[in-house]
């Protein structure tokens, strides 16, 4: 479990990362809050942001049940994998939109390996 901690600990440090970005960008940008639109840039940042978010609800989650039902030791394959995915998919989608898909693939699979693993680790455990 330890392993799984240290990930999503991880996960999270890069998520306020992302956070701060967006937040410290918004005089740079000349976005006042409550707005999200008008600078193509920061509207990067924050989608990049809030697919992240969207993300880390399914990861968290999945870390832990894949920690106990499936191997602590082998739940650091997904999870740096999404990690490195997130991180990817942020310098890609600023850079560039349409060339997300990389970082797209990496944290999307790792999350898909993650449930899918956690349900059947879970289900082995119950027949089992």
């Amino acid at each position: 479990m330890e392993y799984a901690t240290l990930i999503i600990l991880i996960a999270l440090l890069q998520y306020i990362y992302f956070i701060g970005r967006v937040g410290f960008s918004r005089n740079k940008y000349e976005i006042k809050a409550p707005k999200t639109t008008g600078n193509e840039t920061w509207e990067r940042l924050f989608r990049v942001q809030q697919n992240t978010m969207e993300q880390l609800i399914i990861f968290i989650p999945c870390m832990l049940t894949f920690s106990t039902y499936v191997s602590p030791l082998w739940v650091l394959v997904p999870g740096l994998l999404f990690v490195i995915g997130r991180q990817t998919y942020s310098y890609l989608y600023v850079k560039e939109p349409t060339s997300r898909g990389l970082g797209f693939v990496l944290s999307f699979f790792s999350n898909i390996a993650l449930v899918v693993g956690s349900l059947i680790g879970l289900i082995m455990s119950l027949i089992g």
